[in-house]
C-alpha cells in the first residue's frame, strides 16, 4: 500500500514510518519542513506542507494521487508563534477528511490521545476532539487510536523529560501528577501495521493502555534505574517554584522553542493517562508490553546517559550563553563604555575607539536577542563563532599583552569559543 503519513518526523510518526517500511509498504511523509530529521526518515518520498496553511480540501487532494490509506501522527501541545492546535489538530484533518472521500482514498487511521473522549480541560484536547468527531461523522473506514503516554527507545517531549528528570542527582516529585498507562512506542507501531490494512476492523475508536499502572514518579525512578543510577533523594520544591517553571516553558514556546514544561502538559499530566486497553487487544491480538520488559529488553548506553544528562542542562547552557553576548554589548554600552574606549585608544585602532566599541557592543546585544529565539539561534552561533574568533584576533593583534592578563582577558574568549560548539551541537529537537 502507499500511505501518506502526517507528523512524519514525530516520535510516532517516525516509528510508524519505519515499521510500514520493514513490512513493504511505500511510505509518503507529510513534515513541516524536509531538515535533517526528515532525511534520517525511511519514507519514499517527502511533501514539504504546513498545516497551518492548509485551507480546505482543495489543498489536500493534489497530495491523494496514488494514495492507499492515510494516517495521521501530526500533533502540537500548545498555540504560540509556531504553532496552533486549532489549524493542526482540527481544520487542516477535517479537510483532509473531506478531501479522501472527493479522492476515493477510504482507509484512513488517526492518532488521538487517551482522555480525549472525556470533557476537555485544554486546547490541545479541546481541538483533538474536534478532529476526531469530524473523522467519525465521514463515511471513511476510519480508525481513531488512543494511546496513553508513548514511552520507547527514542525519546521527545514529555518521554525525554522523563529521561531528564530521571538524571537528576534529586527526585523532584510533581505532586499534581496523575497515574500513567505507559503504552511502549513498538505497540504503537504495530498497532498501526494490523489497523491499516483495508480488511482490518473499521469505524472503530479504542484506548491504548499499557498493562501496568503507575504513577509518574515510578516511571521516573524507572527509567533512572534503566540508566544506571541509584535511587535519588527527594527534594521538595515548593508549590511557587513548579508553577513559576510552568509559565517559563510557556515563555520560552512564544520565543519558538517546544519545552515540554508548559501549563498544557501540567493540566494534562493532572489528569492522567489510564484508559481500558481491552477492545485494543480484541481487535489486534496483541499483548502490550509492560515498561520493565521493554527496558530490560534494551539496556541503556552511554549515549541514553549523555541525552538525559544533558537535556535539562540544554535550556540552562542557552539562556547562560544568551545573556553572556546581552549583557557584555549592554555593560559596554553603559558602565563600561569609557573603560573599552580607553583600552582600545591605547592601540593602532585609536581613530576609531568610538565606532569599534559601540559597534561591538551594539553586535553583542543584536547577537544575545537571536541567541534566545529557536529560528536565529543556529544562524546566531555560527555567526557568534565567527566575531568571537575576530575579537581574539583583533585582540591579539592590537594588544598581545592581554595574554598575560592575570584575569585572563583573551584567554577566556577560548572557553566562550568550545561553548558556542557546545551550544551547536545540542540544537537539534528530534
Amino acid at each position: 500500500m502507499r500511505v501518506l503519513l502526517l507528523g512524519a518526523t514525530g516520535l510516532i510518526g517516525s516509528a510508524v514510518a519505519a515499521r510500514l517500511g520493514t513490512a513493504g509498504h511505500e511510505v509518503v511523509g507529510v513534515a513541516r519542513g524536509v531538515d535533517s530529521a526528515a532525511r534520517r526518515v525511511p519514507v519514499a518520498r517527502w511533501i514539504a506542507l504546513d498545516l497551518r496553511a492548509i485551507r480546505g480540501p482543495e489543498d489536500w487532494l493534489p497530495h491523494l494521487a496514488g494514495i492507499d490509506a492515510v494516517l495521521n501522527c501530526a500533533g502540537t501541545l500548545q498555540d504560540n508563534g509556531r504553532d496552533s492546535t486549532a489549524r493542526v489538530h482540527a481544520e487542516a484533518p477535517a479537510a483532509l477528511w473531506a478531501a479522501c472521500e472527493r479522492a476515493g482514498v477510504r482507509r484512513v487511521l488517526q492518532m488521538s490521545a487517551m482522555g480525549v473522549d472525556r470533557p476537555a480541560a485544554t486546547e490541545f484536547m479541546r481541538t483533538k476532539q474536534a478532529g476526531d468527531a469530524a473523522l467519525a461523522a465521514s463515511g471513511l473506514d476510519w480508525v481513531i487510536l488512543r494511546p496513553s503516554v508513548v514511552l520507547g527507545r527514542q525519546a521527545y517531549g514529555g518521554s525525554a523529560l522523563i529521561r531528564g528528570l530521571a538524571a537528576l542527582p534529586c527526585a523532584i516529585p510533581v505532586k499534581e501528577a496523575g497515574a500513567v498507562d505507559a503504552v511502549q512506542l513498538d505497540d504503537v507501531a504495530e498497532t498501526v501495521l494490523r489497523m491499516i490494512e483495508p480488511g482490518a476492523p473499521s469505524r472503530v475508536a479504542f484506548d491504548m493502555a499499557g498493562p501496568e499502572r503507575l504513577e509518574f514518579a515510578d516511571v521516573v525512578a524507572r527509567y533512572r534505574a534503566w540508566l544506571g543510577w541509584k535511587p535519588a533523594w527527594t527534594l521538595r520544591v515548593p508549590g511557587f517554584a513548579m508553577a513559576l517553571a510552568w509559565r517559563l516553558g510557556d515563555l520560552a514556546a512564544w520565543f519558538g522553542w517546544r519545552p515540554p514544561v508548559r501549563t498544557t502538559a501540567r493540566i494534562e499530566l493532572a489528569r492522567g493517562s489510564t484508559g481500558d486497553n481491552a477492545v485494543w487487544r480484541e481487535l489486534t491480538g496483541m499483548t502490550p508490553t509492560p515498561l520493565k520488559t521493554a527496558l530490560a529488553a534494551s539496556p541503556a548506553g552511554v549515549q541514553d546517559r549523555w541525552f538525559a544528562q544533558l537535556f535539562l542542562l540544554k535550556p540552562v547552557v542557552v539562556i547562560a550563553f544568551a545573556l553572556f553576548w546581552l549583557l557584555t554589548g549592554l555593560i559596554t554600552l553603559g558602565p563600561g563604555r569609557a573603560e573599552a574606549i580607553r583600552l582600545t585608544e591605547a592601540t593602532a585602532a585609536a581613530p576609531w575607539a568610538w565606532e569599534l566599541v559601540v559597534g561591538g557592543a551594539l553586535f553583542d546585544v543584536l547577537m544575545g536577542v537571536l541567541l534566545l529565539h529557536r529560528r536565529t539561534i543556529r544562524p546566531a552561533l555560527i555567526v557568534a563563532f565567527i566575531g568571537t574568533a575576530g575579537y581574539l584576533l583583533a585582540g591579539t593583534m592590537l594588544m598581545p599583552e592581554l595574554w598575560a592578563d592575570p584575569l585572563g582577558r583573551l584567554l577566556k574568549i577560548v572557553p566562550v569559543m568550545v561553548l558556542n560548539l557546545v551550544c551547536l551541537a545540542m540544537l537539534d529537537e528530534r
